[in-house]
């Protein structure tokens, strides 16, 4: 029972992960599928999840937050990121630092936060047009709109009943959703 409700949570985090990766390739302008290989940056991603959860804390993943930063800052240096991780940890346990940052204003944090999540749909808006996803297709129109608007929208789909009691929400439901339509819906042939 509860391997099916961690599924769709799999399913989120690995898409979420494949995702940022295809971001931070086009950002950066190298291949990390190749190297160092989304095998091994998957396999990060998990055991850093798991040593967070050792030490009691929240599963970790690829935060999008930090790929805007990325793109803003132009600084794709591991040194500079891994110093700058470094300094917030510490300044984590400075009071009034603390202090300071929780005096931000709301709107202020919010418009950071716009910005931020904003440059990442740009960027894979980007991909998807670099790519040259073909959007006159239905289905190609249909996946993507059934994925915006679930995941925007944070769609909660319940299935309860016959002893089971499952909830799928938001991103998951998305991806579950995006990856059945891809799945079912019939390849375009074109016109001859």
């Amino acid at each position: 029972g509860l391997v099916l409700v961690l599924i769709p949570i799999v399913f989120v985090t690995v898409s979420e992960h494949i995702g940022h990766q295809m971001v931070i390739n086009k950002i950066v302008g190298r291949n990390f599928f190749k190297d160092p290989g989304l095998d091994k940056s998957i396999i990060g991603d998990g055991v850093s999840t798991m040593f967070a959860s050792i030490i009691g804390g929240p599963p970790s993943t690829t935060y999008g937050e930090n790929i805007g930063v990325l793109a803003i800052t132009k600084i794709y240096s591991v040194y500079v990121i891994g110093g700058a991780a470094t300094i917030a940890i510490i300044l984590g346990f400075v009071g009034k630092f603390t202090a300071l940052v929780s005096s931000i204003p709301t709107p202020v944090m919010g418009g950071v936060s716009i910005l931020l999540f904003g440059i990442i749909a740009a960027s894979g808006l980007r991909m998807l047009v670099e790519s040259e996803v073909d959007f006159a297709s239905n289905r190609n129109l249909v996946i993507a709109s059934v994925i915006l608007v679930i995941g925007i929208g944070n769609l909660v789909f319940n299935l309860n009943g016959l002893g089971i009691n499952l909830e799928i929400e938001g991103m998951a439901l998305a991806a579950l959703a995006g990856i059945t339509l891809n799945l079912i819906l019939p390849k375009e042939t074109p016109a001859d």
